[in-house]
């Protein structure tokens, strides 16, 4: 119990609180009963079976419970330091505790009445208790109201009295139990209430009927859900009946709220709902604080106050949400950990803005202290305002209205640079709306515009996507092309960059929230459109693949370089965010991979185009992320593969061609053969297995597109042997033990060949097979032979258009070089072991050279002439060119490729002109 003294001596700081006094003189007699420490469910509930006992009915109980609670709850905080948390949490048990003893009373009359309501299937109708807002984030205040939506499972009827009469249908009687529980929870007796009941975010509000069944509520979320409610059952959860917590009827509603508030793309379209509802909000303190100049001071509604911390936070979570499950989250602390985690907001700024939170919560709860009312509104006494400072550990007023003000300054800043007003519009942008595609003033849209993108616009005029756009989403299309036309004007876009944003944009106004988010973001626009006037492939994959667009927001985009470990630890966050929900079924994760690999590739292409990175870089990244997805994507289907005989796997993948070299290209296949080094009996068939789920993982289309086309003809026997083997047959396979051996063209293949997955001994086995397979001594007459066979065949499959130079085919092209650098690998490896590394052409050669197979400067011309040739193929593939050039243009490198092959092949016939 709480005194006038603390334990230690001190005056007792609670004191400053009317309520608390008033409590103490009330309920002298029963504060013992609460036992000593912060309350908990257990000794709330012993303490409310106590006032039973003493002869206290239900109501009353419930009200002493909450009276004693609160007083407690102050005296911890102002004497004891007692964390925000700590608060929150004892009154989010305490409503979950009275809502639940109050739904079991109420049960107890209306059955007695009508009898238990019943589903179709004869089973007893569940009634979820939904608490939205500060209840649902188990953040309540000490004064809050509770924000309630009450949902059943099914419609049906109750099954009567005992007498078999008064049945009712099951909306009927739960409506009744509705009444009953507010009865007993929030009106005001001799005793007070317990809480304050707020029933507004029902569907339909006021004017709907007080409980809906799910089936009612899902077909509301389709047809007349509004933005704003996105954010108010973003905080939604079940907080009674204890047993509806986790129930079927939970987990039902669970998955018909989630779609509803997050979005599975990213939805821009709610900064102008949010923007509306805070201005109703800030009109409505403007109006109701006018000339009474003291209601401006409101910590929670005015500027800087702790709405905006929490709209900034929302804001971010259901934009983001849909592709971000680990944002899911409803406690605001935690959602701006969470955020700062995502990269979605600096972490300096989101530990402000939990400071700021924290305190001015602890100064609301004070301001409720005083009287226990329902306001934000800071006194204007000087005793009060100084006794809320010395609560709070200030020397006195000044320095607490000092804090007070740096951190709602902070708040606003921050709340302001987010969403505090309407997006800037250009320079003569501001009859946009009125000039809206589809509409008669379409000429006035399209007078500024110049040249191809005024042609481009102009085919709008009467497109159906056009004009099957909302007035507001016309507006937005509109002050979008005008913003690009101005931009065209000052020279900052390219004409093709601007005609690529229309071909790019087309496709997606269905997708409304593109356009809101390319108004909202400015930076997003503008660098969107240099990726898109730097080459025609960006425009391709954005097409392809929309939602990447927001990757442009970020400042260090540039600046960064592709991290395997943050993508992976990324991923496995975001999969353990589903798996909290029950959400990670095979489709949630498939998207979530492609969504990750997406938004990867997309950064590496935007650092490409920037001209961030060289073309070496961007394939090593490539290369990256591919040994990262196929790692994670083995994991998880060896996790929830239903035949797996072990925990772990002992399974490896190696990766030939461009990813062994480390070569990858947008949109390159990966050559892969998956071998397993286990000796289980029934191996054979579990890798089978776990073969088959993989590639479909990584090759099946979902609404997200797909991950790799992945070509396994390199295993051994081709196309007609086993997608799976051991390892111990893949290595007696490659290093021509038994009947059944390799050809030189795979031996070729395999001095690129990596184990790109697969545990340290794995891979240790894999290296020493390698080594011995390519450093083995050769006839090289015949591989010379068999090698130049090859050369034809490839080169035969590609013909050249007249006197044209193909970068890759043609004589002295990169498959020259590549034949070439084999052969010195393959021929001279057991002589040379530098050789053997898988280093990469430009690197063997230079080798060669170094060891004297190569004269200077044949080596080195050929390696710089191999880069050259793979910048102009990236640059070609890029903008979608041929890589089949003039000649001329690349006489150089042609002539350091055909002097490589003659020197390597000297002992064969000179190398035919093109």
């Amino acid at each position: 119990m709480s005194g006038i003294m603390t334990r230690n001596g001190h005056q007792d700081l609670s004191d400053g609180s009317r309520f608390s006094q008033r409590i103490r003189r009330r309920y002298a007699q029963q504060l013992t009963l609460l036992p000593a420490g912060t309350p908990t469910r257990a000794s709330m509930q012993a303490l409310y079976e106590g006032l039973l006992a003493n002869g206290n009915d239900v109501g009353s109980g419930l009200r002493t419970v909450r009276q004693l609670v609160v007083e407690r709850l102050i005296h911890l905080d102002c004497n004891e330091g007692a964390s925000l948390s700590a608060v929150t949490g004892v009154m989010t048990d305490l409503a979950e505790f009275a809502l639940d003893t109050a739904y079991h009373e109420s049960c107890k009359t209306l059955d007695a009445q009508h009898g238990a309501p019943h589903t179709p299937q004869g089973m007893r109708a569940e009634l979820c208790i939904v608490g939205m807002g500060k209840l649902g984030a188990r953040e309540l205040n000490v004064s809050s109201d509770i924000d309630l939506i009450y949902i059943y499972d099914q419609d049906g009827e109750t099954g009567g009295n005992a007498e078999g009469r008064n049945r009712v249908s099951n909306q009927e009687y739960f409506g009744k139990q509705v009444k009953a529980i507010y009865a007993l929870v929030g009106d005001t007796t001799e005793h007070g209430f317990v809480f304050r009941v707020d029933l507004a975010l029902r569907p339909n509000g006021n004017s709907g009927p007080p409980v809906v069944s799910l089936g009612a509520l899902e077909e509301y979320f389709h047809v007349q859900g509004r933005e704003w409610e996105r954010f108010a059952w973003l905080k939604s959860r079940v907080v009674a009946p204890t047993q509806s917590i986790g129930s079927a009827c939970a987990l039902s509603l669970r998955s018909v709220v989630m779609p509803f508030v997050f979005r599975r793309y990213l939805d821009y379209n709610v900064f102008d709902a949010l923007r509306v509802l805070h201005r109703q909000i800030r009109d409505h303190a403007t109006k109701r604080s006018a000339g009474k100049p003291e209601r401006n001071n409101d910590v929670k509604l005015s500027r800087g106050g702790i709405r905006e911390i929490e709209f900034t936070v929302q804001l971010l979570q259901v934009v983001r949400g849909g592709q971000f499950p680990e944002l899911r989250t409803r406690p605001t602390q935690s959602a701006l950990k969470r955020l700062a985690q995502a990269g979605l907001m600096p972490q300096a700024t989101a530990e402000a803005l939990a400071q700021a939170y924290v305190f001015l919560r602890q100064v609301e709860h004070r301001i409720q202290y005083l009287d226990d009312q329902q306001t934000h509104l800071l006194p204007t006494a000087d005793p009060e305002l100084e006794w809320i400072a010395h609560t709070l550990g200030f020397e006195g007023t000044c320095a607490f209205l000092g804090e007070l003000d740096r951190h709602r300054e902070l708040v606003a800043q921050e709340f302001d640079a987010l969403l505090g007003g309407a997006p800037k519009e250009c320079k003569g942008c501001g009859g946009a709306a009125a000039a809206s595609p589809g509409t008669n003033d379409f000429d006035a849209l399209l007078a500024p515009l110049t040249g191809r993108f005024h042609e481009r616009v102009a085919s709008w005029r009467h497109h159906p996507r056009v004009l099957a756009l909302r007035e507001e989403s016309r507006a937005r299309l509109a002050r979008l092309v005008l913003r690009t036309a101005q931009w065209l004007a000052e020279g900052r876009v390219s004409e093709d960059a601007a005609v690529r944003l229309a071909d790019w944009i087309e496709p997606l106004l269905r997708r409304e929230s593109y356009l809101a988010l390319l108004l909202e973001r400015p930076v997003v626009h503008e660098r969107l459109l240099h990726m898109l006037g730097a080459a025609r492939w960006p425009a391709r994959y954005l097409l392809k693949h929309p939602g990447v667009i927001d990757e442009l927001a970020g400042n260090a985009l540039f600046e960064e370089r592709f991290d395997p470990a943050d993508f992976e630890q990324e991923l496995e966050r975001r999969r353990s965010a589903l798996q909290s929900s029950g959400e990670d079924d095979d489709e949630a994760l498939l998207d979530l991979l492609r969504r990750a690999h997406h938004a990867d590739v997309f950064r590496i292409l935007a650092r490409d185009v920037e001209g961030r990175l060289t073309v070496e870089q961007v394939a090593d990244d490539l290369s990256a992320l591919a040994e990262v997805v196929l790692r994670v994507t083995t994991r998880w289907c060896w996790e929830r593969l239903k035949n797996r005989h072990q925990p772990e796997c002992c399974f490896g993948i190696i990766a030939y061609g461009k990813l062994g070299g480390k070569e990858l290209g947008y949109g390159s296949d990966l050559d892969i053969v998956f071998v397993y080094d286990d000796p289980d009996d029934r191996a054979g068939e579990v890798y089978a297995a776990l073969v088959r789920k993989l590639i479909n993982w990584l090759t099946v289309k979902t609404g997200e597109g797909d991950l790799y086309e992945i070509d396994t003809a390199l295993r051994p026997n081709g196309n007609s042997g086993l997608l799976v083997t051991s390892f111990d047959a893949y290595s007696n396979y490659q290093q021509q033990r038994g009947s059944n051996t390799a050809w030189t063209w795979e031996h070729q293949a395999m001095t690129r060949a990596r184990c790109v997955l697969g545990d340290a001994a794995l891979q240790a086995r894999f290296d020493a097979m390698r080594e011995a397979v390519i450093s083995a001594e050769r006839n090289n007459q015949g591989l010379l032979a068999e090698i130049d066979n090859m050369r034809d065949k490839v080169r035969s499959a590609h013909p050249v258009r007249g006197a044209l130079f193909d970068i890759k085919h043609s004589p002295g092209g990169m498959v020259d070089i590549e034949f070439a650098v084999q052969f010195l690998v393959l021929s001279q490896g057991y002589r040379h072991p530098e050789l053997l590394a898988n280093a990469g052409n430009i690197a063997l050669l230079q080798r060669a050279q170094a060891c004297g197979l190569l004269p200077a400067p044949v080596g080195d011309e050929a390696a710089q002439a191999y880069r050259s040739l793979r910048q102009i193929q990236h640059r070609a593939r890029l903008n979608e060119e041929t890589t089949q050039i003039e000649a001329a243009s690349v006489a150089h490198e042609r002539a350091a490729g055909l002097a490589l092959w003659e020197v390597v092949f000297a002992a064969a016939s000179a190398p035919q002109a093109a």
